[in-house]
């Protein structure tokens, strides 16, 4: 008989897909005869974070409204219901997966857990990026006792089996573990794993609403597909290269692989036919890293599936006929990183090289074939100025985006750029960072941190409304009384103006028509 795992995932309301990290590891865990149960704060109000909310404020998304599948915030006490779960199922490991921006919310539901933990003498693992890179971070809060440094599917199991077996699980590959002393112990990283060998992921271990995302104003039916581990591209603010520099160093190999197809065309089957999937999210950094006769193969196969799925990629992986050949097997929606619209700072600080003009042509290429897309932009970079980010701006302008959003710039721990943030003194090496729809976190006196803030209010106003409204835009991103009135009027008007019922289209209750001169 196995033993039982709690996992946990700290998440905001609102915030990200069903985790298919935890979702791997519990049909994993399963599959070697262990129970498996979950604790996800998505579905609670917490900090008052609601990153799909923060969204619609700022424009970046269509309107919907969850309540449509019977989706509503729980309004019990999250920290009473965990403890109630922790008693029921009385777990011999707690696993976390985490990111960085999440970390703190983690940290709080261990502490939660406190006493339960320190008087069943129960392990505690955390895994994710943030550990990867920060496992001295993670190993700080007392009630950790070792963290996975990169993918945990092997560690897991080698761990749930020593716990099984009642033998020390000290030396357990990939894993940095306390010791009694007080010293850790760094074990080296074990090789990767063939992800061809995994089964697929195990949605039975999430509540139906978690199922639920919105895309294009409508809620779907929503499974996340994984087709892609890693990324070739080298993005100064990304993990991605950081990761892939991991295991290189670690273990010799390389980071990047692709499932195979037949596996994907029978997980996707599966969803389609036995859960009932209505939309395929493809969890993939680059979902168009395929070789030719990949894409081929996959075209071929998606025919016989034809859901509408979601996909992220770069301008420069896409031709337009790749973009035809996709929209005829089922691509409703695309998401691309353009980051920022300064050229030079693009390639400078941010190792993206191509340029505005090629990024505007392949863009022109989607709505050839009924495709919708997304824009997404960053700002608030060490080194930026207003000026430079108004460049992102006019870039966006060229562009006849469904969507386009501006984050602000957050360093985490593992990107290139954490490292240059750090050197500048912009921020401290154990300062945890936030999350991504939160307030900026940088203090550069050539950019405040209100300029940012206020410009990431208001990028898709300055984006779609003419110039001669600028001025008045810019008055709309005082945090004052005065500007809170103005933005809500602008904001108004845009949505009179440029959302509008998408009667033609079965997969969207909203579309944004061409924008009128821009002038």
């Amino acid at each position: 008989m196995g033993i039982k795992i709690l996992f946990l995932y700290p998440n905001a309301f609102g915030m990200n897909l069903l985790p298919p990290a935890i979702a791997l590891f519990s049909a994993l865990l399963k599959r070697e005869g262990h129970q498996v149960a979950l604790f996800d704060t998505t579905s609670y109000v917490n900090d008052g974070i609601d990153s799909d909310g923060t969204k619609m404020e700022h424009l970046n998304v269509a309107p919907y409204d969850m309540g449509k599948r019977g989706i509503q915030v729980r309004t019990s006490d999250w920290r009473a219901d965990l403890l109630l779960q922790y008693r029921a199922f009385r777990p011999d490991l707690v696993a976390i997966s985490s990111t960085e921006d999440m970390w703190l919310l983690g940290a709080r539901m261990l502490s939660t857990l406190g006493d339960d933990l320190r008087s069943d003498r129960v392990p505690v693992i955390v895994g994710g990026v943030f550990a990867t890179f920060a496992p001295h971070l993670v190993l700080r809060h007392p009630q950790v006792d070792m963290v996975c440094l990169g993918e945990g599917e092997q560690a897991m199991i080698d761990l749930c089996d020593r716990i099984q077996r009642g033998i020390s699980w000290q030396d357990v590959g990939s894993l940095w573990v306390k010791t009694p002393d007080g010293s850790t112990q760094k074990n080296p990283v074990s090789r990767l794993i063939d992800i061809n060998e995994n089964p697929s992921i195990d949605i039975t271990l999430f509540e139906e609403s978690r199922i639920y995302r919105p895309m294009s104003g409508r809620i779907y039916k929503m499974l996340p597909v994984e087709t892609i581990r890693g990324c070739p591209y080298k993005c100064a603010y990304c993990n991605s290269p950081t990761q892939s520099t991991f295991y290189r160093e670690q273990t010799g190999e390389r980071f990047l692989r692709k499932r195979r197809i037949d596996l994907l065309e029978k997980e996707l089957r599966d969803f389609k036919d036995g859960v009932g999937a209505e939309y395929i999210y493809f969890w993939a950094d680059t979902f168009l890293a395929w070789t030719a006769q990949e894409f081929d193969a996959f075209c071929e196969m998606y025919a016989g599936i034809k859901l509408p799925f979601w996909m992220q990629t770069r301008p420069e992986t896409l031709t337009e006929e790749r973009v035809r050949r996709l929209a005829d097997v089922g691509l409703h929606r695309i998401s691309f990183g353009i980051e920022h619209g300064n050229e030079a700072f693009r390639i400078q600080h941010l190792n993206r090289r191509f340029s505005n003009d090629d990024i505007v042509q392949r863009l022109a290429w989607p709505h050839r074939y009924d495709v919708q897309f997304s824009v997404n932009n960053i700002t608030g970079f060490p080194h930026e100025t207003r000026a430079m980010a108004m460049d992102t701006v006019e870039l966006n302008r060229r562009i006849d985006a469904d969507n386009q959003n501006m984050y602000a710039f957050v360093p985490f721990h593992g990107t290139p750029m954490r490292g240059e943030c750090e050197r500048l003194g912009l921020v401290e090496p154990d300062t945890i960072t936030r999350c991504l729809t939160d307030s900026p976190m940088l203090r550069m006196p050539q950019y405040p941190m209100e300029e940012i803030a206020g410009l990431q209010k208001c990028f898709v106003l300055y984006v779609k409304f003419p110039r001669s409204r600028w001025d008045e835009i810019r008055r709309a991103e005082a945090e004052t009384p005065a500007g809170h009135r103005l933005y809500e009027s602008l904001k108004e008007e845009f949505m009179a103006t440029y959302y509008h019922p998408a009667k033609d289209n079965p997969h969207a209750e909203y579309r944004i028509p061409v924008m009128p001169s821009i002038s």
